[in-house]
């Protein structure tokens, strides 16, 4: 498995406490800053799905995590995310290398990246999952 980088950008239900696989990133990884990317966040239902667009202006935010052992922990989230080598295509995620913005540079992570159609989604306005549950919930 490649793992070109021990850096994970996360902007969705990871970010959750009450996500299992959430806990297991606050056992495995360390946090490293808050980031952003230029895309989109689109609402898919009970998650979200990101799409980059360096020609989008507007930004999908999250958090950057150091991944103790990033073979262990991409292999776990490749299954959570339903692109393990066992889980039927076409899959709903990608995952791939990108360049995140911080406060004190960019930083090459790994990314999730949604993979289907997103005509029949709803775009998350100000691209930030937990606000916008947030605000879903006020």
């Amino acid at each position: 498995m490649e793992t070109a980088s021990a850096y994970l950008f996360v902007y969705g239900t990871l970010l959750l406490p009450t996500n299992q696989f959430g806990r297991y990133l606050n056992v495995h990884c360390k946090p490293v800053a808050s980031a952003k990317f230029k895309g989109r966040l689109y609402d898919i239902g009970e998650y979200p799905g990101a799409l980059a667009d360096d020609s989008a202006n507007t930004y999908v935010y999250g958090s950057i995590y150091l991944m103790d052992d990033a073979s262990t922990v991409l292999q776990v989230l490749d299954d959570y995310e339903g692109i393990g080598p066992n889980d039927p295509l076409p899959h709903e995620y990608i995952r791939t290398l990108l360049n995140v913005e911080t406060e004190s540079g960019s930083v090459n992570c790994w990314i999730y990246f949604y993979a289907l159609p997103v005509d029949q989604h709803h775009q998350i306005p100000g691209g930030d999952y937990i606000q916008y549950l947030s605000n879903q919930s006020a």
